[in-house]
């Protein structure tokens, strides 16, 4: 099978256009070309006057295809890689069953890649199951009543599940496509194979994460809710079991293996950790707030004269800048056609995140617009030191929105002035727990502020209007990755034998994909033999 490259084409194209430049590419018929599968497709909408598709698709011919691809000089024509996933070998000799912490995306194929390798993983997930979680949120953003246990960071399927299920990932492991794969086969669109900007919608992945579940639990796996890890049982420097505290009541159970999917909020669980003497250290995150546009003025900054077009999807950007504060700003989990959410998980705090559903047809696009912060900003050497810098300007942000959720804004022209606003414009905000017009500098780290504004200036003459004066920013966005690692070796594991940190609570991960990936390195590390690993010391 071929691929080929770059194939740009109208937006009223059809698949006939499409096999008529594939055979153009190959210099054949199109008559010679017996399948033709889309690879990816995206939008080219870098010309105004030029916005059109570019296809990437695998091709398979009658006739020689080697011979074809000899003949054929260009880099746009290419043998079609074959990425496969083979399951390994159960080297595992423990009778003992595993033990996985969390079911969000690392949790969720780390359960799923054991289960089926026979080992019946018992999973333990302090939040609820995805349609309890869902009601659970829902009523936070009605009643500004919060659920600790059970909100947009905790509960099955993580964080990630109110966040559109964005699935656009810097890596490029080979188990991406199987991640891919799996989604589409639990019913994910199968347009997430070859979209540009695949993405499953916060409608739509709930029902995913819950079929992936019923798998793992068909293959033998238990999977528990409202059951927090409050204490690993730990001898010799080792794994021994897991102490569970589920509806008032406390159990242990033994095991040799535990990977520790916790998501990036768990900080108590964190806390627990360091005090059982595992290995964590400070981890440099990004903290900002989330910027606020009307989806149409996005859609004609994008795609000049072409907005509207019905073949178009909701524009999308991704900037990024370093400017002369010596720090990086770069917009991050980009929604559009989407809503800012309310993503608490502590009491008395705010914290801002992005969501869409799969139609992405909501009034506004939005975006968080983060900036680096390291170590050296943190208020101490502690490994959580982190934590508390988030913990302080979600406290502050709580304060300033008086005390019920409610999340301080400011419009853009406001905070470029330095001038706290008074009222909104035009553009209506769309978190879920509502705004008040503020100083958003009062939130966030003066580093973080002067870089923002330096950003917008910037980022403005890269996106015409990004710095629009009536755009929203709601703060803070804190929750964008963990501000802690928690340190493992080469086999994956920490220095407590047995305890397989993974994913992005863990410091290893930064999106669904990605932490997706995590939990299947993970899975297979604990498959290997533990005769010659696990124990080693």
């Amino acid at each position: 099978m071929l691929r080929i490259s770059e194939l740009k084409l109208g937006l009223d194209c059809g698949r006939d256009d499409l096999l008529r430049a594939a055979a153009g590419a190959l210099h054949v018929p199109k008559e010679q070309i017996k399948t033709l599968t889309l690879a990816r497709r995206s939008v080219d909408s870098r010309k105004k006057n030029d916005v059109h598709f570019s296809f990437t698709v695998d091709v398979e011919i009658d006739g020689d295809e080697a011979q074809l691809l000899r003949r054929i000089v260009s880099p746009k024509v290419t043998q079609t890689p074959v990425v496969t996933y083979t399951l390994p070998e159960n080297r595992r000799v423990s009778s003992l069953r595993p033990v996985v912490i969390g079911l969000g995306p690392a949790g969720l194929f780390a359960a799923l890649t054991l289960a089926r390798s026979g080992l019946r993983p018992l999973v333990f997930e302090r939040g609820r199951d995805v349609d309890t979680r869902t009601a659970d949120v829902r009523r936070f953003f009605k009643t500004r009543v919060l659920d600790t246990e059970s909100n947009v960071q905790f509960g099955e399927g993580g964080a990630g599940t109110f966040s559109d299920g964005k699935l656009t990932t810097g890596i490029k492991h080979p188990f991406c496509k199987h991640v891919f794969a799996e989604f589409v086969k639990h019913g994910a669109p199968e347009e997430i194979l070859w979209s540009g900007t695949p993405h499953i919608g916060t409608d739509k992945l709930v029902h995913v994460v819950k079929s992936m579940r019923e798998e793992i639990i068909v293959l033998g796996g238990e999977v528990s809710f409202g059951a927090k890890l409050t204490e690993l049982i730990i001898y010799n420097e080792s794994v021994q079991g897991v102490r569970i505290e589920s509806n008032g009541s406390v159990r242990d159970y033994e095991t040799d293996t535990v990977i520790l999917a916790i998501g990036h909020s768990a900080r108590d669980t964190a806390q627990m950790l360091k005090k059982q003497g595992v290995m964590l250290q400070q981890k440099p995150f990004s903290v900002g707030a989330r910027i606020e546009h009307p989806r149409d003025f996005i859609d004609k900054a994008q795609y000049g004269g072409f907005a509207g077009h019905p073949a178009l999807p909701a524009a999308v950007y991704k900037l990024a800048c370093h400017g002369e504060h010596e720090r990086g700003a770069y917009t991050f989990c980009m929604c559009p056609g989407g809503t800012v959410i309310s993503a608490a998980s502590e009491s008395g705090g705010v914290v801002t995140n992005g969501m869409s559903r799969f139609a992405r047809d909501e009034e506004n696009s939005n975006s968080a617009i983060l900036v680096n912060v390291y170590p050296e900003d943190f208020p101490s050497a502690d490994p959580l030191a982190g934590f508390q810098l988030q913990r302080k300007m979600e406290q502050t942000a709580f304060a300033l929105g008086g005390g019920d959720y409610t999340a301080p804004c400011q419009l853009v022209g406001d905070f470029l002035s330095g001038v706290p606003s008074k009222k909104l414009s035009f553009v209506r905000p769309s978190f879920t727990t509502g705004v008040v017009p503020s100083d958003i500098r009062l939130v966030l780290p003066k580093k973080v502020t002067d870089t923002m504004a330096a950003a917008l200036v910037m980022m403005d003459k890269k996106l015409h209007g990004f710095a629009l004066p009536d755009a929203v920013l709601t703060a803070p966005e804190s929750r964008s990755s963990s501000p802690v690692r928690i340190v493992r070796d080469d086999i994956l594991q920490s220095n407590i034998r047995g305890l397989y940190p993974c994913g992005e609570g863990a410091g290893y991960a930064g999106g669904i994909v990605s932490a997706a990936v995590d939990g299947i390195k993970c899975a297979h590390a604990v498959l290997e033999d533990e005769s010659e690993l696990n124990h080693r010391t």
